[in-house]
């Protein structure tokens, strides 16, 4: 599919890469910014149109008296991808531009039965004992199964979804299940797990298991019931490459992305909202802004999410569409940060049937009790002594939901069965709703993109970066690999790719 709608006038596409091509870019995201920096460096001259007035999309800070939050991403898995542009594009390593932390524990988790587990970072013996001491054998040994099944979907599944164009016969991966699910007796029935639930259920055979499993699509807006067992990757991800924060908050990665363009000499128009892409013969040559201007280009470089993209003449895939948003709530606490304390731990939902049901029914609403993020990092920069603490609180709801109140209270109290004491101790709080989440990445009702993968018929598969018009690509989390830092990262290089080596390009090596 990559190639797709690019093979004709391939000697003009030759010429104009073989020289010093115009590149422009809409939109300031971080997929659009790891393009940007790997097509500048290849010798394009690459100008960003956005319409807001910074640059980051999702990836956002918010400051007031002294505290600071991460509003987008907390964490990052697979610093690896961060590390690959930073060594591609420049002599200074990621490392070198900011500092990153592994995070350990890697999560502390308080179960609906009040069980608790706190899980080493990339470790799995350490993870293996640390949840049969917790949850009783055999969950550890159960579980450390799991992860070596999860790890032949990911060795199935990783270069066709992270790291090449969306195959011509994507088809192959909507039908294909790689996890290799276990045989299972039900009702005088050989049966294998098709969805996370049922892995879960029938693999895991703990409630508490399939809660930490299914945990893992819940916080990408993904329902567990319906989402293919190729899901597995997900918390494989996590474990297998650790996670990561970067000191300072997440926006720190996307400053030392946005100066790394700056350093290739990239061109950034803030406040510049693109209106319309230019076409002339069946080829993107530019974009409009509002107000008229128009701005040629050899290459455009759009979100997926753009209004107006030309539909692909070959059958295109998703893109995923109608998935929940976010809502998060910034703490401002009295009282130190107590040595010890888990930058993440997740408190479960007690009603994970009816969280299901709120989230992905015929009738989306906000949980009335739901499962809920809570991030205290460590870092001296976000608070404004020793004697404070920055808490974030983060839960899935409905894209397009209106926040109240009660939906913020009944955050607080989830948070407070991991954190106690909580509700006194809070100075103040500011809350981030999806209409915040719509207002700064344009994504309607503040929808959040998932990961691409594998099976369910391709509904989790996101259209190729190529499109139907010669010339204009998409990055970014609604298109090829899907959504998450280190997939925005991947999108990015993907294009660079495209545009720099053609359509024959198949991914690095």
């Amino acid at each position: 599919m990559a190639a797709a709608g690019l093979t004709g006038s391939l000697s003009v596409v030759a010429d104009k890469v073989a020289g010093m091509a115009g590149i422009a870019v809409i939109g300031a995201g971080t997929g659009a910014l790891t393009a940007a920096a790997r097509l500048a460096v290849a010798g394009h001259r690459v100008t960003v149109f956005e319409r807001t007035q910074t640059y980051g999309g999702a990836v956002r800070r918010f400051e007031r008296d002294g505290f600071g939050f991460d509003t987008g991403p907390g964490l990052l898995p697979l610093p690896a991808v961060y590390r690959d542009l930073f060594v591609k594009t420049g002599k200074e390593p990621l490392e070198a531009c900011v500092e990153l932390v592994q995070v350990d524990p890697s999560a502390r988790h308080v179960f609906a039965d009040g069980t608790e587990v706190a899980l080493p970072n990339a470790s799995r013996a350490g993870v293996v004992a640390a949840l049969d001491e917790a949850l009783g054998a055999p969950a550890g040994q159960r579980w450390g199964d799991f992860l070596v099944r999860a790890r032949e979907a990911w060795d199935r599944t990783r270069r066709p979804l992270l790291e090449e164009p969306l195959w011509d016969d994507w088809s192959v991966l909507a039908a294909r299940e790689p996890y290799p699910a276990v045989p299972h007796k039900r009702l005088l029935r050989t049966r294998r797990a098709g969805t996370l639930a049922e892995v879960g259920a029938w693999e895991l055979r703990d409630p508490r298991l399939g809660a930490l499993l299914e945990g893992h699509a819940l916080a990408y807006g993904l329902d567990p019931r319906v989402t293919p067992a190729s899901a597995a990757v997900l918390p494989y991800m996590e474990h297998a490459f650790g996670t990561w924060y970067v000191r300072g908050g997440m926006r720190e990665l996307v400053r030392a992305v946005y100066e790394r363009c700056l350093a290739r000499r990239v061109e950034f128009v803030f406040g510049a909202e693109v209106t319309r892409i230019l076409e002339k013969d069946g080829r993107a040559v530019g974009v409009e802004l509002a107000g008229g201007e128009t701005r040629e280009a050899d290459f455009v470089v759009a979100p997926g999410s753009a209004a107006g993209l030309p539909a692909r003449a070959d059958g295109e895939v998703g893109p995923q569409r109608g998935l929940p948003s976010r809502l998060t709530v910034l703490l401002a606490l009295r009282g130190a940060r107590p040595q010890g304390t888990a930058h993440r731990t997740v408190a479960h939902s007690v009603d994970r049937d009816g969280e299901l049901e709120s989230l992905f029914g015929t009738a989306p609403s906000v949980p009335a009790r739901p499962t809920v993020t809570v991030l205290r990092p460590d870092d001296p920069a976000l608070v404004p002594d020793g004697d404070h603490e920055a808490v974030t609180l983060g839960a899935v709801v409905p894209a397009g939901a209106e926040i109240h109140e009660e939906h913020v209270d009944a955050l607080v109290a989830v948070a407070e069965r991991a954190v106690p004491g909580l509700r006194d101790r809070v100075l103040w709080r500011e809350v981030r709703t999806p209409a915040d989440i719509a207002r700064e990445t344009g994504a309607a009702g503040g929808a959040v993109p998932a990961p691409a993968l594998a099976a369910a018929g391709g509904r989790l598969l996101h259209p190729a970066n190529s499109t139907g018009l010669q010339g204009l690509f998409t990055v970014g989390g609604w298109s090829h690999p899907g959504g998450g830092l280190p997939h925005a990262g991947m999108s990015g290089a993907l294009v660079s790719g495209l545009i720099v080596e053609g359509p024959q390009f198949r991914g690095s090596q």
